[in-house]
């Protein structure tokens, strides 16, 4: 019989490809929503990707309440816990942030070790195992920690950091036959599964519809939900994953050349994107009297920190797909679902 693997968070952009992932490799899944009316659409949306022949069933639970997550963990193998808040700021206060993400995931692991589980992989973030200036040279993997102390961090970058300390700690405490790992992923481009949730493709898709005036210099290391997905399910089934840590970044990429890629590559329908950089001190002077949601991208200005994924590599085999293609087939379906 095979494996039943639960996935929380079953409406989101990188939950809905661990779930086609899942059931193109035999695996059962159920998955958490929030409320039964999610349910339809999210069958539709794994359903352009994979059979779901009866192995797909859900569970209703919210990361903010302890109800359902009991029920949600019965009788399954593994949990990929990869439901989170978006990033973003929330005015001054990051509690509205921090808040359902550690006290989610601590959810999670509580219910996943009361029944058994063998293995949670948690989605993190590579940015919390980034220096705090991403202006600082080099090269960093998964040793690193982000430090959630420092007052110039965003809320965004402090509520992983916590969420996944937190699981951490709550491990260290645990004596029992569940494992945890975390993957650390770069910035998610790739192919939608339908236009509710894109996720960090918004980007993309500002782009396309020429909502950008122009372009800041800003770089990302761009990893397909695809390979994302793969990483997941590598990082659950290897038995060298357990306790660990994996960066899953991909290749780094300014935002200038994923606008000339669109360009290059999708003709008329990229006429609207922009291609002329803006100037630091222009993003700068925006955030601080225009536009204070920018205020969240000026540390990654002219970004020099990067990331290394050899030891996904080395454990696990991963090997990430060029981010070229990555955001040609990102774009590609956002026109093809009319989502631009």
């Amino acid at each position: 019989m095979p494996e039943t693997v639960l996935v929380t968070g079953g409406s989101g952009y990188v939950a809905g490809w661990c779930i086609v992932e899942l059931l193109q490799r035999g695996y059962r899944v159920r998955t958490t929503v929030r409320s039964q009316g999610k349910q339809r659409a999210v069958s539709e949306a794994v359903a352009t990707q994979a059979d779901t022949d009866g192995r797909l069933e859900f569970a209703i639970a919210d990361l903010t309440e302890d109800e359902g997550w009991g029920a949600a963990v019965k009788g399954v193998d593994h949990v990929l816990h990869v439901a989170s808040p978006l990033g973003g700021s929330v005015g001054d206060d990051s509690d509205a942030m921090i808040a359902p993400a550690r006290d989610g995931a601590l959810r999670v692991l509580r219910a996943a070790t009361e029944a058994g589980v063998r293995r949670v992989v948690m989605t993190s973030a590579a940015n919390t195992a980034s220096p705090s200036s991403y202006t600082e040279e080099g090269i960093t993997d998964e040793t690193l920690w982000t430090d959630p102390d420092d007052p110039a961090l965003i809320p965004y970058r402090r509520s992983k950091t916590l969420a996944e300390r937190a699981a951490w700690d709550y491990m260290a405490a645990y004596d029992g036959p569940t494992e945890l790992t975390t993957i650390l992923p770069g910035a998610v481009f790739g192919p939608i599964l339908a236009t509710s949730t894109i996720g960090s493709v918004g980007i993309i898709q500002r782009m396309l519809s020429g909502a950008m005036p122009g372009v800041p210099r800003i770089g990302l290391e761009i990893v397909d939900v695809r390979d994302l997905a793969d990483i997941h399910i590598r990082a659950m089934a290897s038995p060298q994953a357990a306790g660990e840590r994996f960066l899953a970044t991909g290749e780094f990429t300014w935002m200038l050349d994923m606008a000339r890629t669109l360009r290059e590559e999708l003709g008329r329908d990229a006429d609207r994107v922009p291609t002329r950089r803006i100037p630091d001190f222009a993003v700068r002077l925006a955030a601080r009297f225009r536009d204070p949601s920018l205020r969240d991208i000026t540390p990654a200005l002219g970004r020099r920190n990067r990331h290394s994924t050899a030891k996904a590599h080395r454990i696990l085999g991963w090997q990430p797909r060029p981010a070229r293609g990555t955001v040609i087939d990102c774009g590609r379906s956002l026109l093809d679902h009319h989502a631009v």
